[in-house]
């Protein structure tokens, strides 16, 4: 029963008058819906009046929850029942109760059932494993443990479903994985079941088999077990980060899941660990899947405010490094990017109070993907990747480290040092090759390409099309790299690069995609394309440059067309903007395209103004 009170209060925040009579006329309503064919002050027998409220009257049969709390303790009883148990989980579809998502009640039967349905999964793994059979449950049980890391018995389950399919190294570094997920992490106790099970998988023991027969021997690749076993999860996680394609993709995919399903838990410390736990480097300024990162963001938003103010230093530096991260300059606008910068800055000084230098390599992240607020800021960028790279060096993070030498290369290159930015490139490379990244060299592929452009307007450099060309091979590396934030519209602005190095007009090829860089580049497409009048008003339209990595080349664009249509103001406004950036080269913070220097075009800003004044 629950008191019409209750369900008042639930309904309403603030209730109205009247509220009790209202929600008579609701019950009477869904009456008439549940009993169509009840006569007239005939007793309802479904929705029935109870002391000071309601209660619902239906058989078990007749409520999925009750069948499927029925289908889990009859196959806890009778294992031979786990096809009904198989059906029931099929029932499934999403979380429970999730279009009430505010109601306590529902919050708290949400986390009940999820429990349950998660015991129903793990139960039916084993019941499957136990008779012999689930070598073919190895997919289903890693995106189980991708989505639910903190669970033990799905590491459990995982190991021994890739050890039935003759997988041994992946069944030993599964364990290794699981154990320094929920150790080092997680801040949880591993139980000794985990070692237990590695024990048994290095002897091929019988147990591992129902019919009593150790394992066949099968053949491990050389060094495999030792390679695997002293990664942690992190560690594969940020691989990932650079591995790129699908397993960039899958990665960001299974972040955000176990992030909502250790929500659904209604444990919010457990939560925010979760969350903190993908502190992968992030080197460009515009997320490749927004929508997923705004998600991110947001429920490490609610995490941190159900933590409250007196929650552990080092949860909440984790929670605000990750919005910094996900927030994206170049996706980020008004109150959202100062609400991302003020995150940054916020998880540097307690991760600098806290003296953890991975945590403080992570938050320097944020703090450089928040160091995009105007034009001119390459020395700044520079600080921030020599700390990242000192820390990473000498505390043992790797993947920090690639981070750090590509963010060197960046600014070397935003401020036309192309030697010191090679030196950081072959740094990057020589790390990444070590590491197992191989998709640094996609992006260092880029720089080669800048710095073949830069060159190719020099004595004994390489020709235009050859430079062209390596952009060109480049991007085709690029496409299937899992990256589409930064691939979008890259190719085209290079390839215009390089004719505005030259002097020649912008490409007309209707095949080039020019992406979210097409405000900017139109007026100068539409000029190539005699269009001036349209030109004109593509320029008038052009908003301000976001701020990220491509923000000074947006800008120089302006300049230029502006320039070239006689338009002094629009002129003038954008060399304002690049004011602090005379030094440096628009287009090459990004380490991967160059327009040329920028003082080149503030120059051309000036005779525009000095033209018509």
């Amino acid at each position: 029963m629950v008191t019409a009170d209750t369900l008042v209060d639930d309904l309403w925040p603030d209730p109205p008058t009247g509220a009790l009579g209202a929600l008579r006329t609701f019950v009477a309503a869904l009456r008439r819906a549940l009993e169509p064919d009840r006569m007239p002050r005939t007793p309802p027998r479904v929705l029935v009046t109870e002391g000071p409220g309601y209660a619902l009257r239906l058989p078990r049969e007749d409520v999925d929850v009750c069948r499927f709390e029925d289908a889990l303790g009859a196959a806890r009883r009778v294992p031979d029942r786990v096809v009904e148990l198989g059906e029931a989980l099929a029932s499934w579809r999403g979380p429970a109760y999730a279009d009430l998502t505010d109601s306590e009640w529902a919050q708290r039967e949400r986390a009940r059932l999820e429990e349950l349905r998660l015991q129903g999964v793990e139960l039916r793994a084993r019941i499957v494993l136990n008779s012999g059979d689930g070598a073919e449950l190895a997919a289903e049980l890693g995106a189980h443990v991708g989505e639910h890391p903190w669970r033990e018995p799905a590491w459990d389950l995982l190991a021994r479903a890739l050890y039935r399919a003759g997988r041994q190294a992946d069944a030993l570094a599964t364990l290794r994985r699981g154990r320094t997920m929920l150790a080092e992490q997680l801040g949880l106790d591993p139980g000794p079941d985990l070692a237990r099970l590695e024990t048994e998988i290095l002897n091929r023991s019988a147990t591992l088999d129902p019919s009593g027969q150790p394992t066949p021997p099968q053949p491990i690749w050389p060094g495999t077990a030792a390679r695997l076993g002293p990664r942690t999860t992190v560690d594969l996680a940020r691989t990932l980060a650079l591995v790129g394609g699908d397993a960039l993709v899958h990665s960001r995919r299974d972040r955000l899941a176990a992030a909502h399903a250790a929500e659904r838990t209604g444990d919010v410390s457990l939560t925010a660990r979760v969350i903190g736990a993908y502190d992968v480097p992030a080197l460009w300024s515009r997320a490749d899947d927004p929508e997923q990162s705004r998600a991110v963001v947001v429920t490490a938003q609610r995490t941190l405010r159900a933590l409250g103010p007196a929650a552990p230093a080092d949860l909440r530096a984790r929670l605000l490094a990750t919005i910094a991260v996900e927030s994206r300059s170049g996706n980020t606008h008004g109150t959202a990017s100062e609400t991302a910068r003020e995150a940054a800055y916020e998880a540097e000084a307690l991760a600098r109070e806290i003296g953890d230098p991975a945590l403080l390599a992570f938050a320097l992240n944020g703090v450089f993907l928040q160091s995009f607020t105007r034009p001119g800021l390459a020395p700044r960028r520079d600080a921030i990747g020599t700390e990242i790279l000192a820390l990473a060096t000498q505390h043992g993070l790797p993947t920090f480290a690639i981070l750090g030498q590509l963010i060197r290369m960046q600014s070397a290159s935003a401020l036309g040092d192309l030697k010191s930015a090679a030196e950081h490139t072959d740094a990057a490379e020589q790390l990444a090759a070590t590491h197992e990244s191989p998709a640094v060299p996609v992006l260092t592929a880029w720089f080669r390409a800048r710095a073949a452009a830069a060159r190719s307007t020099e004595s004994g450099g390489a020709s235009p099309a050859a430079a062209a060309a390596a952009y060109r091979e480049a991007d085709d590396a690029l496409k299937t790299a899992g990256m589409p934030g930064l691939h979008q519209g890259l190719l085209p602005l290079a390839l215009l690069g390089l004719r505005l190095l030259h002097d020649r007009p912008a490409p007309t090829d209707p095949q080039l995609d020019w992406g979210p860089n097409r405000p900017w580049t139109a007026p100068l497409v539409l000029l190539a394309q005699g269009r001036r009048d349209d030109a004109r008003a593509a320029l008038a339209a052009a908003p301000e440059p976001p701020h990220d990595h491509l923000q000074e080349a947006l800008w120089c664009l302006t300049v230029h067309a502006a320039a070239l249509l006689d338009e002094p103001k629009i002129a003038a406004r954008a060399a304002h903007a690049l004011r602090d950036a005379s030094a440096e080269d628009a287009g090459a913070a990004s380490g991967m395209i160059t327009l040329g220097p920028v003082q080149r075009f503030l120059t051309e800003a000036e005779t525009c103004a000095a033209r018509t004044g």
